[in-house]
């Protein structure tokens, strides 16, 4: 990796930095648009004390799930957790620290962290456990509870392509908490299918700027189907 090629040839190199109770912010939603081979790269380290941001923490043996099997996970930020028998154990344990937020403020939280927005107000949770402990203010008649903005040592992303500066496409619902969680990071990873040279995008198709990605890696990825429904 030099100048503005962002392109690193392992997981290895692409996770360097990472240490125990450091905060990370990974995309996805549910197994859709996950950094798989982060994750795993991170279940390899064996780095622990983790706050982990995400929609959610995947499910039991596959996506953020894997890495509460060594209990690397020491807190999560997320708006859903219900996929997951090992979590639930952890957590009725006492050993897994949960902060449950509205999926609406949790990106707005990763958004106003990555555009350097420090907090902002929102209607969402007033009046409910959500809001406890919050400072409230009311505006045109109506409550707002304050929500501090997020940041982390690293974001990990899943992209679909991109070229070696770093620029990003995401594909369809793949697309979810990427963009946000990419801007959020002190250093973002980004994976993705294919690496293209610069110039091969279209400038308009591109969702994440180069800007805000310090290495990108292309992967395999299983894209495993969360809950599959088939016809009897």
């Amino acid at each position: 990796m030099s100048g503005f090629n962002k392109v690193v040839g392992s997981y290895e190199e692409a996770m360097a930095g990472l240490e125990d109770g450091m905060t990370v912010i990974a995309g996805g939603f549910g197994l859709c648009g996950i950094p798989e081979g982060c994750i795993a790269q991170i279940k390899k380290m064996g780095t622990k004390e983790l706050t982990i941001v995400s929609n959610n923490c995947g499910v039991d043996g596959f996506g953020l799930g894997i890495l509460l099997e060594d209990k690397q996970i020491k807190k999560m930020v997320s708006s859903y957790v219900g996929e997951n028998k090992l979590f639930e154990d952890q957590l009725l344990a006492g050993e897994l620290e949960v902060e449950l937020t509205p999926q609406g403020t949790l990106a707005e939280k990763m958004r106003a962290g990555g555009a350097g927005i420090p907090a902002f107000y929102t209607a969402t949770g007033y009046g409910t456990p959500v809001g406890d402990g919050k400072e409230v203010r009311e505006f045109d008649g109506r409550k707002y509870i304050m929500e501090e903005a997020i940041t982390g040592d690293f974001a990990i992303v899943k992209g679909w392509k991109a070229d070696t500066y770093g620029n990003v496409i995401y594909r369809h619902t793949a697309q979810n908490f990427n963009p946000m969680a990419a801007t959020a990071g002190k250093i973002t990873i980004v994976e993705v299918e294919e690496i293209v040279e610069p110039g091969e995008l279209d400038p308009t198709q591109i969702h994440t700027p180069g800007i805000y990605v310090d290495r990108l890696i292309q992967g395999t990825f299983e894209k495993r189907i969360e809950q599959r429904t088939v016809r009897a």
